[in-house]
């Protein structure tokens, strides 16, 4: 099955308190699930690619054959399609287990960069992990 994911991470401040949001739908469009959590006090871009291993995990606990995920996170998408040098340690630890996750992972992957408008369900629930400090599930 193919699935089309929506991810967004939230920090209120930078660092600050931070969560995900995911979503994922299948191909006419039905929701299959819809995540967020709050993650603590870190940066923005770690809570992009938090965002990004939660779909991973969850969309490997589906019957997902092709997982096209969408994200408002340009740096990450970038640096995941090999267009930016990861150069921050603490980014470098987070690419790298999105990396593993992937080589485990019994799906194709490609991942886009969306506008902001474009992904306003997932950034709802990263800020919704934040405001009910709800700890993130799978």
């Amino acid at each position: 099955m193919r699935i089309y994911a929506f991810t967004d991470g939230a920090s209120r401040g930078n660092p600050g308190e931070s969560g995900v949001g995911v979503v994922l739908k299948n191909e006419r469009g039905e929701r299959l699930a819809s995540l967020y959590g709050y993650i603590g006090k870190t940066t923005n871009n770690i809570a992009e690619y938090t965002a990004l291993q939660t779909c991973l995990k969850k969309a490997a606990m589906l019957d997902c054959t092709e997982l096209i995920v969408h994200s408002d996170s340009e740096l990450m998408v970038k640096q995941l399609n090999g267009a930016y040098k990861v150069k921050d340690a603490g980014i470098k630890k987070e690419f790298e287990t999105v990396h593993h996750l992937l080589q485990a992972a019994a799906f194709q992957f490609t991942i886009s960069h969306v506008p902001r408008e474009q992904n306003k369900e997932a950034d709802k629930l990263a800020n919704l992990g934040i405001d009910t400090k709800t700890p993130l599930k799978l």
